[in-house]
């Protein structure tokens, strides 16, 4: 691991020294590539440097106790060494958790998916609630959630809506949202006051370059419609809303936010690339992980990962057995603690992989 750790100091040197030279940023991709992965190592080498340190006060002590005389001095000396000792013990195990394999979509943007499932009406309400719940929570982490797509019911429901979360780390956080969420309230439309049970299924995708899959036009067939979304002059007035269809595997994806046919054409091929993506992944992986897969994070869309009771005030994850009584916070896009919970068991299961 030590000699890892070296090799991973030099490269993040070799790195910063380049970032101050004159023409840096004379290929802007590049040097964008190379800050972003700056930014990545300088944990690990900011908890290397600190193992180090500690490793450093171990020696001395020890130097030290060697030759030290009086018994004052030698409990010092002892001290110092089981501080370091401890440290090291610490910062051991946060570099093992460091340097487990990324996914390398972390840093990616996102493109979410919200469906209604079993329960009718109910069930529309519910995918708006979610909706609202991770429009909170991108406005929290500061970044921009842009409309690709959005079908409302009568009474104010969600049919299907989908949308861009665009901000640095957000696939990392929100990947672990993927899978059917479980309603248990008392709807709007119910006048005898029982506690109806409902579903809506999330859908999260990272952004996908259009070169990482393959699209050939004479694969996709395209279709225009008039936008039917809740506002825009253009509405009604043009066919600039776009659907388009993937003739080989039955994808189907629209967009009618934009105020063009050509910008929705464009965010349908986005949405497109991300579905054949996923698609890909989710079978490379099925075959790396055939025997043993972790429940945790596998964003698989007919499991159920969460319930949030509202008549008991509270949200429960299933995938880590996480009970939370603070449903309105949580509604209201307070999603950390669980997202850090999940990301927690993400990571431990990767340490006893490794460890097998």
């Amino acid at each position: 691991m030590l000699d890892k750790l070296r090799d991973i100091e030099q490269r993040w040197l070799e790195m910063e020294q380049r970032a101050v030279q004159p023409d840096f940023y004379n290929d802007p991709a590049a040097a964008s590539a190379m800050l972003r992965e700056s930014k990545r190592l300088e944990p690990i080498v900011m908890a290397y440097r600190s193992y180090l340190r500690a490793e450093e006060t171990c020696r001395d002590a020890q130097e030290m106790l060697s030759g030290a005389q009086d018994a004052e001095m030698k409990e010092f000396c002892r001290e110092e060494f089981e501080r370091g000792k401890r440290e090291m013990e610490t910062l051991r195990d946060e570099l093992r958790i460091l340097l487990l394999p990324r996914d390398p979509n972390d840093e990616k943007n996102v493109i979410v998916e919200i469906r209604g499932g079993v329960g009718g009406e109910e069930s529309a309400l519910f995918a708006h609630s979610l909706f609202r719940m991770y429009s909170m929570y991108a406005e929290s982490k500061r970044w921009k959630l842009e409309l690709l797509n959005y079908s409302e019911t009568e009474l104010g429901g969600v049919r299907e809506a989908d949308f861009m979360i665009v901000g640095d780390g957000a696939y990392s956080r929100l990947k672990y949202e993927s899978g059917v969420h479980r309603v248990q309230r008392v709807p709007e439309t119910e006048s005898g006051g029982r506690v109806h049970t409902s579903t809506a299924t999330v859908a999260v995708l990272p952004e996908v370059d259009e070169t990482q899959v393959e699209l050939r036009q004479e694969d996709i067939e395209m279709q225009v419609f008039r936008s039917s979304g809740a506002g825009g002059q253009h509405i009604n007035k043009t066919s600039s809303a776009v659907r388009l269809i993937h003739k080989p595997s039955g994808i189907v994806v629209a967009c009618q936010e934009e105020r063009s046919q050509v910008q929705n054409r464009e965010r349908c091929m986005q949405m497109l690339a991300a579905k054949l993506y996923e698609i890909e992944q989710s079978r490379v992986e099925g075959e790396i992980t055939a025997q043993r897969r972790s429940q945790v994070g596998t964003g698989m869309r007919n499991e159920r990962i969460r319930t949030y009771n509202f008549p008991q005030g509270r949200v429960t994850d299933h995938r880590v057995g996480l009970t939370l009584y603070r449903i309105d916070q949580i509604m209201d896009g307070d999603l950390d603690e669980i997202i850090d919970t999940l990301a927690t068991a993400e990571q431990a299961e990767k340490l006893r992989a490794d460890a097998e």
